[in-house]
């Protein structure tokens, strides 16, 4: 007998609710979090009482993990997202040595000029606005333009941060 794809799924919850804490499925789940979501569907995705997940987010907020905005009377918890470029920021410092980091900035400055002289447009919004539905090489290029730019800024502030670092221990 095969499962069907409502079988597998919940028994991946129920995996995943044995391995883990009320806690740690919070903490995952606004760990995924962009945009804001209230307590109540937080708790549907970790598979807590809503009071429970209340409790967990205030404890990330107040530990600098979450953060909130209001929605009318409802508050939104999402992840801190200063806390997790800090993370990315330190993660490749500690990753990559100076050289290394000023190689890929290198490398990444090359790969927006390639896009730019390409498309002949100056940033992927402009492309965007040109692109019709169906161009598919374009859209995908499209996309990893944005993870480069994306992905250079946070190479640029963790180089800035290395030398700020620096400045102060002198």
């Amino acid at each position: 007998m095969t499962e069907t794809g409502e079988d597998i799924n919940d028994q991946v919850k129920a995996d995943w609710k044995a391995d883990t804490t009320p806690f740690e499925r919070v903490y995952e789940i606004v760990e995924q979090t962009h945009d804001g979501q209230s307590a109540a569907a937080i708790a549907d995705r970790a598979l807590v009482s809503e009071p429970t997940a209340r409790r967990y987010c205030k404890t990330l907020v107040n530990t600098g993990f979450a953060e909130t905005e209001q929605d009318g009377q409802t508050t939104l918890y999402k992840r801190n997202s200063d806390r997790v470029l800090m993370s990315r920021i330190r993660e490749l410092r500690a990753e990559v040595d100076r050289a290394e980091l000023l190689d890929s900035i290198q490398d990444m400055k090359a790969d927006i000029r390639r896009y730019e002289d390409c498309y002949d447009v100056v940033s992927p919004e402009e492309l965007a606005q040109q692109l019709d539905a169906d161009e598919t090489d374009g859209w995908d290029d499209l996309t990893a333009w944005r993870t480069t730019r994306q992905n250079l800024a946070v190479a640029q502030a963790a180089l800035a941060y290395d030398e700020a670092s620096h400045q102060l221990a002198v």
